[in-house]
């Protein structure tokens, strides 16, 4: 988008700019309706004869789409046509993430330009030329964060939308301890944070499957008791409930209880 902006400008000037280049982001405007008034009203307008001085001022005008792989496909034919009945006085931008997305006949009438991740060093002096504009300190550990060059597991789990294992963890082992008041203030926990439960029942099931210190008979009263918690949170149940319940039963199961007292 900014290379496709700065085409523009360095085309048009400031004064020329706004009658000249049209912005959508397709993402918001990718219905067929968009393309028959705002894309083809625009494209449809003669081009002027004025030009600004020191800009070569070319005789079209520009239509930038950001997003364009999230245009309906109706969309994107409504947009063929327009580009051949206005391709004299219209220029086409297609900004994209996934080239397989845009239809062909659009694709082929286009010149393909596949660009790289900047260098660091490139970002780098940019952010800091920012930074001292605005009169912001920037460490070196909070640099490397925003160039993408230091990825911790933890941040690959915060946005994998796994629960980290200690948290998994605390509350087996609270289920373990036989101390209800115990698991009660782990569940709060769970629920405090706002991890999801379906997730947690998962990392609880393999983890139980996987324990060699739990017999096959409290593995399947364990695992029975996540398969009916599941099927209660799909049908909209209190995840509190749902949980601490869960907990309960496996305490029960951990505990050798007689099968009648048990769930």
């Amino acid at each position: 988008m900014t290379t496709a902006l700065a085409i523009a400008h360095q085309l048009f000037g400031p004064e020329l700019y706004k009658s000249r280049v049209l912005e959508l982001n397709a993402s918001d405007d990718r219905g067929i309706n968009v393309v028959r008034t705002k894309i083809k009203n625009f494209a449809a307008v003669a081009v002027g004869s004025n030009r600004q001085s020191g800009y070569p001022c070319p005789p079209f005008k520009i239509i930038i789409l950001d997003e364009a792989d999230s245009m309906t496909q109706d969309a994107q034919n409504a947009l063929r046509r327009t580009m051949e009945t206005y391709s004299k006085v219209t220029r086409f931008f297609f900004i994209c993430n996934y080239i397989s997305r845009i239809i062909e006949p659009l694709a082929s009438r286009c010149a393909k330009f596949r660009f790289k991740p900047l260098p660091e060093e490139i970002m780098g002096s940019r952010i800091l030329h920012i930074c001292k504009e605005e009169g912001l300190n920037l460490d070196s550990e909070s640099a490397a964060r925003l160039f993408g060059s230091s990825i911790s597991a933890k941040d690959l789990i915060s946005v994998s939308g796994v629960i980290p294992n200690e948290v998994v963890q605390a509350i087996f082992s609270a289920c373990r301890s036989g101390n209800f008041d115990l698991a009660n203030k782990e569940v709060n926990n769970v629920i405090a944070e706002g991890y999801p439960v379906s997730q947690l029942l998962s990392q609880l099931y393999d983890r139980v499957v996987d324990a060699d210190n739990i017999s096959d008979e409290q593995k399947a009263r364990i695992c029975k008791k996540f398969a009916e918690a599941d099927k209660c949170l799909v049908d909209e149940a209190d995840e509190y409930l749902q949980l601490l319940n869960v907990a309960s039963s496996t305490m029960q199961a951990l505990s050798n209880m007689p099968q009648d007292m048990a769930f």
